[in-house]
């Protein structure tokens, strides 16, 4: 596990070298919370009142917006409200994989305009690094005003059973992250990459953030192949941040459920910092 994980978010946020990671664990050490909820709900009005109830409780809510069945300014005007409101980051996750070209498409054009909302989007790298290139070089032109706060997570590795992102698939991501530094926050992975071999030699600031899917209390898995695990096996493994979908969202009460998951992923980061200070 890196080193760096064995220090505060606050800590991190001081010396971490990509503005969009600053805000990221900003906003955990205020509302001392590192969930982040999958809001895989299908209308607008499901998504803005989860987001509005789960709110205090998120560092981060993480939306599949082509899912919504009426999509359109409404949404993505409450989002920027909401994440203003209760002080959140709005992570969508597309899973951008295909050349840069239509990419760089996707992600500023199109119909669902996601560099004009998200904080955070994530791409696959099977089609090499041109796209994590095109990603960057969209959210970081001259003209595009919210490059300070647009980032991207590499998805290196996934909870489903048979996943083949491993190896040198997983290797590779570590490689292009290094590579784009100011841009690519870190990963989605199971654990803490930093053990993992790259022919990029690491900085000294090297800080990459790692989210963790599959999280969930209740369950160890569903019959589509995911498999569960805790808030505390995943970031005793080096997950920063602990995403729950169902756990949450199809819960009895999911604000009640959204606490449980607040308490124990805090509890579990306190653990994994020890005495650090500040």
């Amino acid at each position: 596990m890196s080193s760096k994980s064995q220090l505060t978010y606050s800590a991190r946020a001081t010396t971490h070298p990509n503005l969009l990671a600053r805000k990221l664990f900003q906003v955990a050490e205020a509302k001392k919370s590192n969930v982040t909820v999958s809001a895989d709900v299908t209308t607008t009005k499901e998504l803005l009142d989860l987001a509005d109830r789960l709110g205090p409780y998120i560092a981060v809510l993480k939306t599949h917006i082509d899912i919504l069945s009426d999509f359109g300014e409404a949404t993505t005007e409450g989002l920027k409200a909401l994440a203003e409101k209760h002080n959140f980051l709005i992570f969508e996750d597309r899973k951008f994989v295909d050349i840069g070209n239509t990419v760089q498409k996707q992600y500023h054009g199109g119909t669902l305009r996601i560099s004009e909302w998200s904080h955070i989007i994530n791409c696959s790298i099977l089609p090499g690094e041109g796209i994590v290139e095109a990603l960057a070089q969209t959210a970081q032109a001259p003209d595009f005003p919210h490059g300070s706060e647009r980032g991207l997570l590499i998805l290196a590795e996934m909870t489903s059973k048979g996943s083949l992102a491993t190896g040198a698939y997983t290797s590779a991501s570590v490689d292009y992250a290094r590579k784009y530094p100011s841009f690519v926050l870190g990963f989605v992975s199971t654990r803490s990459l930093n053990e993992v071999e790259s022919s990029v030699k690491a900085a000294s600031d090297e800080d990459f953030v790692v989210f963790t899917t599959g999280v969930n209390l209740s369950s160890k898995g569903d019959k589509l192949g995911q498999q569960y695990q805790t808030p505390q096996s995943a970031i005793g493994r080096g997950a920063d941040f602990i995403i729950a979908g169902r756990g949450i969202y199809a819960a009895p009460d999911p604000v009640e459920a959204a606490k449980q998951y607040q308490q124990q992923g805090w509890e579990a980061y306190l653990a994994r910092i020890g005495g650090a200070s500040q």
